[in-house]
């Protein structure tokens, strides 16, 4: 080593950069995340994160139970498990997916860290760095995540009011293949996307299928709010439709509780076999307490009840926030109207720019998650995802309140100034998976 090259690598300030893969090099974070901090304080209305409301657990019963599975079962739950997962929570698991008409066996199933671990999994036994993973424009910021660290090249497809658009997929899938690309799969959530709250209609879904069939393109069906709809009975799955082309995530996060971190993937049996190995050498195992106690909950309690509660409780929240939508935002404002899940996507005036306007908004005590965070290639500028999941009715109202006011100050520091209306690329916004932004 010369003596240049030594005293360059004396004042590094991280002295392992040589050690890194080329893999970390996609990894960022963003000054925006400071923001998030910020959001969390109590006069901040927040309705940038994704946490679910669980509030409404049957916490004081629930104890009990996990009480008395750790004085009958404990040793058992405490121990090493199977990578696999444990048999009893697969089979329940089988009873949780057959109520969007999924009809499996408890041996196809894995069970995971949460459905991000999932989708990791997947993601690691599937992709080699330069593959090309089809998805929703716009989708799931922990998913694009994911697919950065594996060195995916995500190519998002159009999307409008019944989901991702089969034309549009065809055509991304010749373009692709013409120019030699290798496309692995077509990742999409389609109950109440996250972002954006908009369902794939069941013909949507079919065409989908057939798609899928036609040009032998595997799906990832990612499905953590499927039972949470607030307007009508729960659609059938993707995977309800075709068990060959489609791959299941499913978790326990949405419809019990997050702290537990319990999802699956419900796969063929030679893929199924690659992500038990996978697991293995992740984790050895998935949390085997977590699994015991959430197996409690399901063969002990009215778990089908409970998700009931949950869509009474959501729903209110989000009639709130389409009330404060339609009462508060200026003209030239549109937004979704979600069947369920947690998320609206507000598209702003033209001329607005919701990542840069974030500051501003937090200042006025309200955060929400900019669009570009949900995009691999920047766009999204002119959007912003809002929650409706957390708060109260009446803090979500106040929340709206606060929102448009930043928003009619902005439209009208526009005005003065003359500044130009754009929503080209630009640097995608480095949220990362956090769980405050889910």
């Amino acid at each position: 080593m010369s003596e240049i090259e030594r005293q360059r690598q004396d004042t590094r300030l991280d002295r392992y950069l040589d050690f890194y893969a080329e893999r970390t090099n996609g990894l960022q974070v963003s000054a925006v995340r400071a923001l998030f901090s910020v959001a969390n304080r109590p006069e901040v209305v927040s309705l940038a994160g994704g946490m679910p409301n669980i509030a409404d657990l049957p916490r004081a019963a629930y104890g009990e139970a996990v009480s008395k599975l750790i004085r009958d079962h404990g040793i058992q739950a405490m121990q090493y498990g199977s990578g696999q997962g444990e048999p009893f929570i697969r089979e329940k698991i089988c009873e949780v997916m057959a109520e969007e008409g999924i009809h499996a066996h408890a041996d196809d199933i894995v069970i995971s860290c949460g459905s991000q671990q999932a989708l990791d999994l997947v993601t690691r036994v599937f992709c080699d760095p330069g593959d090309i993973v089809l998805a929703e424009a716009p989708s799931y910021v922990g998913a694009l995540g994911t697919f950065n660290a594996y060195q995916c090249q995500v190519v998002h497809v159009e999307m409008d009011d019944d989901g991702i658009s089969p034309t549009a997929l065809r055509q991304a899938i010749h373009t692709l293949r013409a120019a030699g690309k290798r496309i692995k799969f077509l990742y999409t959530i389609p109950n109440f996307q996250n972002p954006t709250g908009v369902t794939q209609s069941l013909a949507r879904r079919e065409e989908l299928i057939a798609v899928a069939r036609e040009e032998q393109l595997l799906i990832i069906e990612d499905n953590p709010y499927g039972l949470l709809t607030l307007d009508a009975e729960p659609m059938p799955a993707l995977r309800a439709m075709d068990e060959d082309v489609v791959v299941y995530l499913g978790s326990f996060s949405k419809t019990f509780a997050p702290g537990f971190r319990i999802g699956w993937v419900l796969a063929p049996h030679a893929v199924r076999e690659k992500l038990v190995l996978t697991q293995e050498a992740a984790t050895l195992c998935p949390p085997v307490f977590s699994q015991f106690a959430i197996a409690t909950y399901l063969d002990e309690f009215d778990w089908r009840g409970q998700i009931g509660v949950f869509r009474d409780m959501y729903r209110a929240r989000r009639d709130a926030m389409l009330a404060g939508l339609a009462e508060h935002m200026p003209e030239g404002s549109t937004w979704t109207h979600p069947l369920g899940g947690f998320f609206v996507w507000l598209t702003l005036p033209p001329g607005l720019d919701a990542q840069a306007m974030l500051p501003r908004a937090v200042s006025a005590r309200v955060a929400y998650v900019p669009g570009t965070a949900f995009y691999a290639d920047g766009m999204g500028s002119r959007n912003m995802r809002l929650s409706f999941c957390f708060p109260t009715p009446e803090r979500i109202i106040e929340g709206t309140r606060r929102l448009g006011e930043v928003l009619k100050a902005e439209q009208a520091m526009h005005a003065t100034f003359g500044l130009a209306d754009t929503d080209s690329p630009r640097g995608t916004l480095q949220l990362g998976p956090a769980p405050d932004i889910l």
